[in-house]
């Protein structure tokens, strides 16, 4: 079992001179630590359960591909991608870019979008739900598309694309991997089950389980080995205070299927998280398998 870094803030003491060089800190302390993931999330206000929206956020991707420069082996990801935010086109080709200039450590972790203030504060288009639904299928179609030998066009309900054209094209092999977060039932557990990579879940083991006999279901009606998707969840216990509650929900979770648990630093340094976890934390999950 990997343990991954999800980074939720950037409000670090000495303000906005200090925070490239903390990334750069997380990083090598995450690969010195055998941290297999660090993703940001993909928001542009801060969001509320974490801090006020005046908080400091970065964007994600420019953000990834400092860290990028800074690293060697952790994949790199947004956990998640807001479909709202970026055309799928040019998210397409952000991606690859990230993916291409890290030696093929991008993922594209990507959900519906939540946020409304960010996007009524920044002038970005809200739809309902039922369409920001719409275009993220679309999204995940022409991402695919995009990353295969078709360059010709995509005539989506919400996205025309003349030429779906991706050169240089991903070192990742076949592509980067795709992660559609979340649990919703009826769509996106079946986005998964027909498009990704990985999934990414919060919750206890028992709302987890259930969760994964739902994409389950929905792998048997797609045609779709439920075995080649990987289940990832954020951690609900805080390894820095109590690392044997962490180390037994992370067993709980290991014993469902789950092979990443995803922890969010939650003080002043991320790379001291990152010390600790390998101090204390990933020699034990490794035996987990």
């Amino acid at each position: 079992m990997q343990v991954g870094i999800h980074n939720a803030s950037f409000s670090w003491p000495g303000g906005p001179a200090s925070i490239g060089p903390t990334i750069a800190e997380l990083g090598q302390a995450a690969e010195a630590a055998g941290v297999g993931y660090v993703s940001f999330m993909d928001h542009f206000f801060q969001i509320p359960p974490v801090g006020p929206a005046e908080e400091p956020m970065l964007e994600g991707y420019t953000a990834l591909g400092f860290l990028a420069a800074h690293t060697s082996t952790v994949k790199l990801q947004l956990l998640c991608t807001g479909v709202t935010y970026r055309h799928p086109g040019l998210l397409a080709k952000t991606v690859t870019t990230l993916d291409v200039l890290s030696g093929g450590r991008a993922h594209l972790g990507i959900g519906a979008a939540w946020f409304d203030r960010e996007h009524d504060g920044l002038g970005v288009p809200f739809p309902p739900v039922a369409e920001r639904f719409e275009r993220l299928e679309e999204t995940l179609q022409i991402c695919l598309q995009m990353w295969s030998e078709n360059n010709g066009p995509f005539n989506g309900k919400h996205y025309q694309l003349a030429e779906t054209l991706c050169v240089p094209a991903p070192v990742s092999s076949p592509r980067p991997p795709i992660m559609v977060a979340g649990g919703g039932e009826k769509k996106t557990l079946k986005f998964v089950a027909r498009y990704a990579d990985a999934n990414n879940f919060f919750g206890g083991p028992d709302e987890v389980k259930a969760k994964l006999e739902i994409l389950k279901q929905h792998c048997e009606n797609e045609g779709r080995d439920y075995t080649t998707i990987t289940h990832t969840t954020l951690a609900r216990v805080d390894p820095e205070t109590d690392v044997d509650g962490f180390l037994r929900e992370a067993e709980a979770m290991h014993e469902l299927g789950v092979s990443v648990i995803f922890v969010v630093p939650r003080g002043d340094s991320p790379a001291k998280l990152a010390d600790k976890l390998g101090k204390d934390v990933v020699p034990r999950l490794s035996e987990l398998g």
